[in-house]
């Protein structure tokens, strides 16, 4: 479990939600009905996680009370934890893919929902902790590419690219920096979002201002150490790139535990 939470005497509440997607790819919003904190705004349906429940169980029952659907399976993506003077809130958000839920939306509490895209939202005011969130929804869940040259995929407003920051120029929104040169700069490359390159788990702590991460792997011992960040929940989206035969021995471990997009890729063919 993450070290944040080990050594804190605060109560842990133990949150989740659910980021469910539809067929054209968009995700679901509902309104925080009237009566609760900050009532009207827009989020990611959930709630706390009761005695005995699973994270899954958790949020089936939410959103059957909610708004009547029901929640197949769903897969772990980002975790974030809250620091309040009462308490430490561990938020856990899950994946619901389309095929993964049935049932009629019903806003069972006199709520709002709405399908959104991602990068064009037309819904608000939105609760402030989710705009890190929204960003991360924009980011492919399928890229090709290589490190070398630059990513591409597609998300609900179009193609998406992300290129290398040496050859980066200004019209290029999405930049691909390794660890190693963000450190040389001290400081994140001006761009509408920095994805960063790690090789190692040391690596890892080092980046949690970034917008995405690479994780490059090479070898069984490395593989294993991004199974274990992914065991212990991971803040932004990674996205592991691995030549194809590592890829194919882990990729349903990564999976299963929320690597956001995996990659073949050769190491040759590093940044």
């Amino acid at each position: 479990m993450n070290q944040t939470i080990l050594s804190d005497t605060r109560p842990l509440v133990r949150v989740v939600a659910g980021i469910v997607l539809n067929g054209r790819g968009e995700f679901l919003l509902s309104s925080r009905p009237e009566g609760k904190p900050y009532a009207g705004y827009w989020e990611f349906a959930g709630g706390k996680i009761e005695a005995g429940e699973t994270e899954l169980q958790a949020l089936q029952r939410e959103f059957e009370e909610e708004l009547g659907i029901r929640i197949h399976t769903a897969r772990p993506w980002l975790t974030k934890i809250h620091s309040y003077e009462h308490a430490l809130v561990h938020l856990r958000f899950l994946r619901v893919e389309a095929h993964e839920w049935s049932g009629a939306l019903q806003p069972r509490e006199g709520q709002q929902w709405a399908w959104q895209k991602a990068g064009d939202f037309t819904v608000s005011p939105m609760l402030p902790a989710n705009g890190a969130l929204l960003k991360a929804l924009s980011v492919p869940t399928r890229l090709k590419g290589r490190l070398k040259t630059g990513l591409y995929g597609e998300n609900g407003m179009g193609e998406y690219r992300v290129v290398p920051f040496e050859s980066a120029e200004p019209q290029h929104d999405n930049i691909l920096i390794r660890e190693e040169k963000l450190r040389q700069l001290g400081k994140m490359p001006e761009a509408g979002s920095v994805w960063v390159v790690i090789e190692t788990a040391d690596q890892w702590p080092c980046i949690q201002d970034a917008d995405a991460a690479v994780w490059q792997i090479n070898d069984a011992e490395t593989a294993e150490a991004a199974y274990a960040v992914l065991s212990d929940g991971v803040s932004l989206p990674l996205v592991i790139a691995a030549p194809p035969k590592l890829l194919e021995q882990y990729r349903s471990r990564w999976h299963a535990l929320g690597a956001h997009a995996l990659l073949a890729d050769d190491a040759a063919e590093a940044v």
